[in-house]
């Protein structure tokens, strides 16, 4: 199996993109970007050079991986979502030796049109919320919301709000998890 190209993609030579990827409509993946295998790009996805995708990520249209980007295995990236990879961008001045790498570690999720400011790692599992800002590091499980992106609770593995408390379990799953100070682990 290889991957699924729309005619109107352009997939510049080099790039590696796994087995089952589909690469939607007017998408544009740079020679050295590096994709899994059973992704989705959606409509109008953009891919820069020295980008990693793991395995069964879903970009959904409109959003644009930029330089110094790492997505993890099994992230989701919602419509119209924000990477930036410059602190301080400027027309007129080059910061391309100023790039800041953006870690997302695995199963983290985004909601439609939030922004992940450069220079930060999402821990797995996390949810930024529609909207939201991201501008500082998210811990795993984290449920980020707002501008600026404030925690304001956990999440479970299979997406769903975690009740508050010390040993919360999943009403949806029945994952059970332990909460030790600001870090919450799987049981």
């Amino acid at each position: 199996m290889s991957a699924i190209i729309d005619p109107t993609a352009v997939i510049d030579e080099g790039a590696q993109l796994g087995d089952g990827t589909r690469v939607w409509h007017f998408s544009h993946v740079r020679g050295t970007a590096v994709i899994g295998d059973n992704c989705i790009l959606g409509q109008n996805v953009y891919i820069d050079n020295r980008v990693t995708v793991g395995n069964k990520v879903k970009i959904q249209n409109n959003v644009s991986v930029y330089e110094g980007v790492t997505l993890e295995d099994e992230v989701f990236c919602g419509p119209s979502m924000v990477f930036t990879n410059v602190i301080n961008p400027r027309s007129g001045v080059e910061r391309k030796h100023e790039f800041r790498r953006t870690l997302v570690r695995r199963g983290a999720t985004f909601g439609a049109n939030c922004t992940v400011v450069c220079g930060i790692s999402v821990g797995e599992y996390a949810f930024v919320g529609a909207g939201a800002v991201v501008t500082k590091a998210v811990p795993a499980y984290a449920l980020m919301t707002g501008v600026p992106a404030r925690q304001t609770g956990w999440m479970c593995r299979c997406g769903v709000k975690l009740p508050a408390g010390e040993a919360p379990v999943c009403a949806a799953c029945g994952a059970a998890y332990r909460q030790d100070g600001t870090v919450l682990h799987p049981c």
